[in-house]
């Protein structure tokens, strides 16, 4: 039970950041150099990141609860490696409830302003208007915290297995 237990931890983290790193180095850039229009990219990416965010939060809860299952003590969830987790969920959750939706709203706002003359949003609006200047903002804290997060996952898969093979010897 113990190896299965450790096996759903890597897994759980190893599925985090592949997808991760998938939409962020595929996706993403696909997107914005296959489609149409860099609106429809970015709603693309939007929906990608959603679920991106929703599966990373699951496979965190998972593997603090298989983790609390396999050492069965709350002190494990205070190691390096938990905390290396649960640093991804609280990013993770930053940026889908605190950045995402203000992006998503500043795009509908650009997009209401740019309809009377037909134009798309984002790539149409002006470099200098306050909400693509404000929407810049935010996608670059949106960038810092996947950052943060596919860092903490790193950092974390290293301290799994620094913990493997300390148990081992």
């Amino acid at each position: 039970m113990m190896n299965f237990l450790r096996t759903i931890e890597f897994l759980g983290l190893s599925l985090w950041l592949g997808s991760d790193v998938f939409l962020s180095f595929v996706v993403a850039p696909g997107a914005f150099r296959i489609l149409a229009s860099r609106d429809q990219a970015g709603a693309m990416v939007g929906f990608g990141l959603w679920w991106m965010h929703m599966i990373g939060v699951i496979c965190g809860i998972v593997i603090l609860l298989a983790r609390l299952a396999r050492t069965r003590t709350f002190a494990s969830l205070a190691t390096p490696t938990a905390l290396c987790v649960v640093l991804m969920i609280l990013l993770t959750v930053v940026s889908q409830h605190a950045v995402s939706p203000k992006m998503a709203a500043l795009r509908v706002q650009m997009g209401s302003i740019e309809s009377a003359t037909a134009k798309r949003s984002t790539q149409a609006t002006a470099p200098d208007n306050p909400l693509l200047v404000e929407f810049g903002k935010l996608h670059r804290i949106s960038v810092s915290l996947e950052s943060g997060v596919l860092v903490a996952g790193l950092a974390g898969m290293y301290l799994m297995v620094k913990e493997l093979t300390v148990a081992v010897h």
